[in-house]
């Protein structure tokens, strides 16, 4: 068996008692990426010499009583849209394709503090746009539950990575679902923090106002562990909130006795496959029967979360993206004539068309004699969607529903209708806009093998509400190995 079969919390415990040490844990990851990676394409950037002499200087320290923590030792991959210190970058896009920054992402130090040890960089989707990971200049990543569908994206290279056993655990971000819709495509357990409660300090910004890095794990345990790691107040973000606690663990209890759960009407209609509400709707008989208390509402403005939120996300990537011209670092054309002409070339040749299509979007919305009439618009859109939240959870402790709108889509199907790929977003993105934390968990398989997630979304820095009702579901079921892992 492999170790990378082991959940996150269980290798670490293993490497504690010295039953394997840091440096086999990395040299299975490793060994099961180049066997499988050729296939499923879920790194972009694997650097075997220097993960292994940090897996060898990690074990030293464990061994000296130094690093204790659940994670020490424990292999983690990290989407290429985090900074990490003298090793490329590249946000998955051509314009980046040398970068390597001068320093690390703040969530990334604060893993290697607590003694997690990096393999290397995930696929994702060009600077986050896109929820397939077709998008990618290397590449689509594939879905190890079968490599004719899409892993969802945009974190899927890290999903992929985490269902294909490629490592222990990983990093993503999330900026309208980017963890949570790839997480139920792959059949792993994604966490999207409340926003401000981990550092987006050396994450490379796509929409800052809605950006946030989260775990992505086997199960909810160890979604709760590399949480605890990751959250900290950072001076350096402007965003980021000092927490009251930090203790997430905590919530790991399979007691949901009296918790309410509201379920929005407006998430089962029309557009939902009958078989992955199916699924939701076998999950919640699970919960009820543990003792929550269920009750449907309406929660109304869902029509509204898209177009608001590609308003504000491109209008942010526009502006965000600005910085990529060819003069400092990355891509720059061979041939231009001025100034001027170099950045137009530059940018042409580094971005690709979806890329192109959000800072062309973003930049329309943002024009002077557009700016009311959309972008003032989607901001008040926003904040009402964020009151129709507030006032569900004056009720509910807990709001369940599906993470997407159908299991994975075939490689190429999105791509050819990137507005039928902005709707597949209908259930994650109103978690964004109101800054909102929310979790998705397996919860079955569709008829053709695919795995189906539901998402459980909670109000502002009450993590432990969808960790301990994630958590209590879980115990009924046993993590699914996806089959290509094994």
């Amino acid at each position: 068996m492999s170790l990378m079969s082991l959940t996150a919390v269980e290798l670490g415990k293993k490497i504690a008692a010295g039953e394997v040490s840091a440096v086999e844990a990395m040299k299975d990851a490793l060994a099961q990426a180049k066997r499988l990676d050729d296939t499923y394409n879920c790194y972009v950037t694997v650097d075997e010499e220097a993960a292994l002499r940090e897996a060898e200087a990690v074990q030293q320290r464990i061994a000296a009583g130094e690093l204790t923590g659940p994670l020490a030792g424990v292999p983690v991959a990290i989407k290429d849209n985090m900074c990490t210190e003298g090793m490329l970058t590249t946000c998955s896009s051509k314009i980046l394709y040398n970068f390597k920054p001068t320093y690390t992402a703040e969530a990334v130090l604060n893993l290697k503090k607590a003694g997690a040890v990096v393999i290397g960089k995930t696929n994702m989707d060009e600077f986050a746009m896109g929820s397939t990971t077709e998008t990618s200049f290397f590449g689509p990543t594939k879905n190890p539950w079968n490599p004719e569908h899409v892993p969802g994206g945009s974190s899927g290279g890290s999903c992929a990575a985490v269902a294909a056993e490629e490592c222990s655990f990983a990093l993503g971000s999330d900026t309208g679902g980017s963890i949570r819709q790839p997480s139920s495509f792959c059949g792993v357990t994604g966490l999207k923090p409340t926003y401000g409660t981990v550092s987006r300090y050396g994450l490379i910004a796509y929409g800052s106002s809605l950006d946030q890095i989260g775990p992505i794990c086997k199960d909810v345990t160890d979604c709760a562990t590399v949480l605890e790691a990751i959250a900290s107040h950072d001076p350096k973000d402007s965003t980021s909130v000092h927490c009251e606690s930090y203790d997430f663990t905590a919530a790991l209890r399979d007691d949901v006795k009296g918790l309410r759960i509201g379920i929005p009407r407006d998430y089962f209609g029309d557009g939902l496959d009958a078989e992955v509400k199916e699924q939701i709707l076998k999950a919640t008989k699970v919960l009820e029967e543990k003792g929550a208390i269920l009750e449907e509402f309406d929660l109304s403005l869902v029509e509204y979360a898209i177009p608001a939120y590609y308003i504000i996300a491109s209008a942010e990537a526009s502006s965000n993206l600005a910085r990529f011209d060819g003069v400092k670092y990355g891509y720059r054309t061979r041939d231009y004539n001025g100034l001027h002409n170099m950045y137009k070339k530059s940018r042409s040749e580094g971005f690709g068309p979806e890329v192109k299509r959000r800072i062309m979007l973003g930049s329309f919305v943002l024009s002077s004699g557009y700016y009311d009439a959309y972008y003032l618009k989607a901001l008040k859109t926003k904040a009402l969607i964020k009151q129709a939240f507030d006032r569900a959870f004056a009720k509910y402790d807990v709001i369940l529903g599906p993470a997407a709108p159908t299991t994975a889509p075939k490689l190429g199907e999105s791509l050819s209708d990137p507005i039928k790929m902005y709707l597949g977003d209908i259930y994650t993105i109103s978690v964004n806009l109101a800054g909102l934390p929310g979790i998705t968990v397996p919860c079955g398989l569709d008829s053709k093998g695919l795995p189906v997630g539901m998402q459980l979304i909670g109000d502002c820095f009450k993590e432990a509400n969808i960790i301990r009702a994630a958590y209590a579901f879980e115990q009924s079921r046993s993590y699914a190995h996806c089959p290509a892992a094994e």
